[in-house]
């Protein structure tokens, strides 16, 4: 897996972040039995900047914790069966990688979050990390029933992965 790791909040927290987000993303990928090698970039940024790319891209003004950028469309979520022969271009053209997708993160939300539920700042990247990774195999929360199942994988990645609230 190649995990691109860019920071440019202010003030870095005090946890290893490199090491949780590979932790974090290589559960996902286990839990989905995802057969591919990927490459996933990932931003942890500010509120301001997240506000931006959230204006550019979905056009709402305003911050959100994190998101999702896949590279891919899938038949049905998490599903890889037969996706090399209909998807070569979403393949790496040196290295081989599955191009999955970009997560960007709010460390400023994920900061007032962590208190807010009164969980550690680990726990909180962690979660979103899995969220934003879930969306990137194809899940979604637009309906009760994609929501439900949606917290139910993510909480069971964390649980398996012993970060706990």
């Amino acid at each position: 897996m190649t995990l691109h790791i860019e920071y440019e909040a202010e003030g870095k927290p005090e946890l290893n972040y490199e090491e949780l987000l590979n932790k974090v993303t290589n559960a996902c990928l286990d839990y989905e039995n995802c057969p591919y090698e990927v490459d996933i970039s990932i931003l942890l940024t500010s509120d301001e900047e997240i506000q931006e790319i959230n204006k550019e891209f979905r056009n709402i003004d305003s911050p959100t914790d994190v998101l999702s950028f896949p590279t891919i469309n899938y038949e049905s979520p998490g599903n890889f069966t037969g996706f090399e022969e209909n998807n070569a271009d979403c393949f790496h053209p040196e290295t081989g990688e599955l191009l999955l997708g970009d997560i960007v993160i709010s460390v400023d939300r994920a900061l007032n979050q962590s208190k807010e539920y009164g969980h550690t700042m680990l726990r909180e990247i962690a979660f979103l990390t899995a969220h934003s990774m879930l969306h990137l195999m194809g899940y979604d929360h637009m309906t009760e029933k994609e929501r439900i199942q949606m917290e139910a994988k993510q909480e069971d990645i964390l649980q398996r992965l012993q970060i706990l609230r």
